[in-house]
C-alpha cells in the first residue's frame, strides 16, 4: 500500500505522515529537534509544578505538538526545535499585554528542573494520564480513527455498526474517505515492549440502539521512535520465527502416568522434527511444581526447572532431561495445590526473548490455591499472575484433569473458573481444555494435540513443512481447538513481525475512535491504561499496605477501622484535613485513581459499608489487596517494563501502562 493511496485522508497541517508496512510513521520535520537537557533549579521558579485546579497532589501536565520550539524565555528568542509528544510538567502560565495566555515554562519532573517554555498553541493539556494500548489484532478488525466527535458518534449508534464500520474501512484502504483519518497497524504494537504514546483526552460512554454501550475515546498519539529501518516480514525473515513450549506440571503424588504421557508426546515431536530444518524454530522446556514444603517437607521441592529451551543445544537433549520428572512419593496435605508459582517460575526462569512464540501448558487436576492461603508461595492471584504472563507475552494454556478424586472434592467448577480466568488472551478467549474423567488416555490425545498443533502453526509461520504433521480434525471440538491455536498463532506472528518491522502507532494530532471492535463488540481493540511512574505506583503501595496492616490489626474491632485507617494517613498526608473528612477509602488514596473508568474493589467503601460487609468479605477485600501489591513488587522488579517520557534523570519519573485491571 503506497503513501499516495493514504494521502487524501491524511489533512493534519502541522506535518505530513505516511503509511510504511501497515502503520504509519511520521516523515522527518524541517529541522531536526535538538535533545534537551534540563537546567538546574531555577531559583524564581516555583519549587512544584502547579497544581490541577482542585487538586492537592496532582500537578498540571502538557503534552507538545509537533513542530514546537522550547527557549529559555517567554519568547522566540534563542529558540530550538522541539520534537512533538514529549510529556512535561507545567511551572508557570504566561499572559501577553492583552491578559491571554501565551507561553507555559515546562519541567522535566517534580523537583524543579526547568526545560524551558513553550508557546501554549504548542501544547495540549492532559489533566490525567489515560493512554490507550492497541490489543493484538488477531481474530477481529483493525481499528478506525476518524476525523470528528459527530463522525464517531454516528457509527457508533447507527443500526447497522458493524455494516457501516466494514464499509468505511474499504473506503479508507480505497482512498476514498473524507472521515478516517488512519486506521490502526495491521500488525501488533506491544506497548510493554515497543512504548508509544496514544493518551486520551476524554472518555465517554456512549448507549447505542442495540448491543452493549462502547466507550468514544478521543486520543492523539505518536510512536516512541519515528521512522527507523523497516525490515520487511519476507519469507527469509519469518524463517527467523522461534517458539518455546514449556509444560508447567503438576508432579504430585499420583501424577505419574501424565507426567510419561507429557515425555511420550515430547519425544514424539522431537523424533518428528530432528531431522527437519524447523528442529532450529521450537524447543520445550519443562517445570514442575508439587506444593508448600511448609505444608509437608517430604515433597523435596516447591517448584524445580527441569528443562530450560535452549537454541544453542540439539532438540532432543530435552529427552535426558525431562526423563528424569516424576510424581511425589508423599500427599499434599490439602486438595488445591499452587500452580501459581509453577507458572511464576517459568515466567522468571525461562528466556523468553529468545523466541517469538511463548506458550506455557498447564498440567494440573486441582485448583490453585488462594493468595491469602498462609502456605501460597507467591502471595500472588489468579489475575495478578494473568497480568505478569501478558506482559511478557505469553499465552498459558490449561489442561484440566477432571478426575473422580476432584468430583469427589467438589473442586472442579471452583478451578474451571480459576482457570479460565488464568488462560485469557484476546480474541482467542480462554484457553482452557477439560479432560472429562481425568483418564491418561484421554489427556494423552488433548496434550498431543496441543503439542503438535502448537508446532504446526510455527511450521506455518517459517514455511517450514512437516510431514504429516497436520492432526487429525475429527469433530467440531477438534475444529473449535483449531480455531483458537490458530487465533493465538497469528497473535504470536502479528508481534513478530510487528517488533521486526519496528511498525508504529497511527501517527494522528487528534481523531475519535472506539475500544470495542465494531463488528464484533464482544471483542476489545483498545484496552484502557493508566501512565503511573514509579513514585506514583511506591505510593500506592504504601497506600495499600496501610489498608491492609490497618484492616489485619482491626479483625477483632472491625468499628475502628475507619478510625485507624484516617489516623494512619493523615501523619504521611501533605492535607491530613482532606484525609479526616474522608468518608471512602478512596478520598485516603492517591488522587490520580478518582474518576478513572474502571470498577474498584476498595474505592468506594465507607465506614458503613465495611461493618454492613462482615469478616469474610471484609478478609476477601484485604486479600485482594495483598495480591496487588505483591503484583507492583514484580513491576518495579523489572526495570524494561518503565520508560522515561521527560528526560528527566529522576529514576522515578519513569513511568509504565498499569492496566485498570490491575489496579486496587
Amino acid at each position: 500500500m503506497s503513501f499516495n493511496n493514504f494521502k487524501s485522508l491524511l489533512k493534519v497541517s502541522v506535518s505530513v505522515f505516511g503509511l510504511i508496512a501497515g502503520g504509519m510513521v511520521a516523515y522527518a520535520q524541517s529541522s531536526e529537534p535538538t535533545p534537551l537537557t534540563p537546567t538546574a533549579k531555577n531559583n524564581t521558579t516555583s519549587k512544584t509544578p502547579l497544581l490541577i485546579e482542585g487538586k492537592h497532589s496532582l500537578y498540571q501536565r502538557i503534552i507538545t505538538r509537533p513542530g514546537g520550539i522550547i527557549s529559555p524565555e517567554p519568547s522566540q528568542e534563542n529558540s530550538k526545535p522541539l520534537e512533538g509528544f514529549k510529556v512535561f510538567y507545567v511551572y508557570q502560565r504566561h499572559k501577553d499585554d492583552q491578559g491571554k495566555e501565551d507561553w507555559i515554562q515546562v519541567g522535566t519532573d517534580l523537583q524543579g528542573h526547568i526545560a524551558g517554555w513553550i508557546p501554549v498553541d504548542k501544547s495540549i493539556n492532559w489533566s490525567h494520564t489515560l493512554v490507550g494500548a492497541f490489543t493484538n489484532p488477531a481474530g477481529r478488525e483493525r481499528s478506525l480513527f476518524l476525523k470528528t466527535e459527530q463522525d464517531e458518534k454516528q457509527l457508533i449508534t447507527d443500526p447497522d455498526t458493524a455494516q457501516k464500520a466494514k464499509e468505511l474501512t474499504q473506503a479508507a484502504l480505497s482512498g476514498n474517505s473524507d472521515k478516517v483519518v488512519a486506521m490502526e497497524p495491521t500488525n501488533y504494537v506491544d506497548i510493554t515492549k515497543n512504548f508509544y504514546l496514544l493518551p486520551i483526552l476524554d472518555a465517554q460512554q456512549i448507549e447505542r440502539p442495540s448491543g452493549p454501550p462502547l466507550r468514544l475515546l478521543h486520543v492523539i498519539s505518536a510512536p516512541a521512535q519515528t521512522g527507523g529501518s523497516q525490515v520487511n516480514a519476507s519469507p527469509a525473515n519469518l524463517r527467523n520465527f522461534k517458539a518455546n513450549l514449556v509444560f508447567v506440571m503438576d508432579t504430585t503424588i499420583s501424577m505419574e502416568p501424565y507426567i510419561e504421557e507429557t515425555q511420550k508426546a515430547v519425544k514424539s515431536i522431537v523424533s518428528r522434527i530432528q531431522n527437519t530444518a524447523v528442529k532450529d524454530n521450537f524447543r520445550f522446556g519443562l517445570v514442575a511444581y508439587r506444593d508448600s514444603l511448609n505444608d509437608n517437607p517430604d515433597l523435596e521441592y516447591e517448584t524445580k526447572v527441569f528443562a530450560k529451551p535452549d537454541f544453542s543445544k540439539p532438540i532432543d537433549v530435552i529427552n535426558d532431561s525431562i526423563s528424569i520428572v516424576h510424581d511425589a512419593s508423599v500427599s499434599s496435605k490439602s486438595y488445591d495445590e499452587d500452580p501459581i508459582a509453577g507458572i511464576k517460575t517459568a515466567l522468571d526462569e525461562i528466556d523468553w526473548d529468545q523466541a517469538a512464540g511463548r506458550y506455557i501448558i498447564l498440567v494440573t487436576d486441582a485448583g490453585a490455591r488462594g493468595a491469602d492461603h498462609p502456605n501460597s508461595i507467591t502471595k500472588l492471584g489468579i489475575e495478578e499472575i494473568h497480568q505478569l504472563a501478558e506482559s511478557k507475552g505469553v499465552a498459558v494454556f490449561v489442561v484440566h484433569l477432571l478426575t473422580p478424586s476432584g468430583q469427589k472434592n467438589n473442586n472442579h467448577l471452583k478451578a474451571e473458573k480459576q482457570y479460565r480466568a488464568l488462560s485469557k488472551y484476546g480474541t482467542a478467549g480462554s484457553l482452557y481444555f477439560p479432560v472429562k474423567g481425568g483418564t491418561p488416555e484421554a489427556f494423552a490425545e488433548v496434550i498431543q494435540t496441543l503439542s503438535t498443533s502448537l508446532l504446526q502453526q510455527v511450521s506455518n509461520t517459517t514455511g517450514r513443512p512437516v510431514a504429516g504433521l497436520n492432526p487429525d480434525i475429527k469433530n467440531a471440538k477438534q475444529q473449535a481447538i483449531q480455531k483458537q491455536l490458530q487465533v493465538v498463532s497469528q497473535a504470536m506472528k502479528l508481534a513478530y513481525v510487528g517488533k521486526e518491522e519496528k511498525t508504529s502507532v497511527p501517527d494522528v494530532v487528534s481523531s475519535y475512535t472506539t475500544d470495542r471492535d465494531l463488528t464484533n463488540p464482544i471483542k476489545k481493540s483498545v484496552e484502557v491504561r493508566v501512565l503511573l511512574t514509579r513514585n506514583q505506583l511506591s505510593d500506592l503501595a504504601q497506600a495499600l499496605q496501610i489498608i491492609l496492616k490497618t484492616g489485619l490489626a482491626g479483625r477483632t474491632e472491625p468499628q475502628t477501622f475507619f478510625t485507624q485507617l484516617r489516623s494512619a494517613f493523615a501523619a504521611a498526608a501533605r492535607d491530613p484535613s482532606k484525609i479526616a473528612q474522608s468518608q471512602q477509602i478512596g478520598g485516603m488514596l492517591g488522587e490520580y485513581l478518582q474518576g478513572l473508568p474502571y470498577k474498584s474493589d476498595i474505592m468506594n467503601i465507607s465506614e458503613k459499608d465495611w461493618l454492613a460487609m462482615g469478616a469474610i468479605a471484609q478478609r476477601t477485600i484485604l486479600n485482594n489487596v495483598e495480591s496487588r501489591l505483591r503484583l507492583y513488587q514484580e513491576y518495579q522488579a523489572h526495570p524494561d517494563l518503565w520508560v522515561n517520557l521527560s528526560g528527566s534523570n529522576d529514576p522515578g519519573e519513569a513511568v509504565y501502562p498499569v492496566p485498570l485491571e490491575a489496579l486496587p
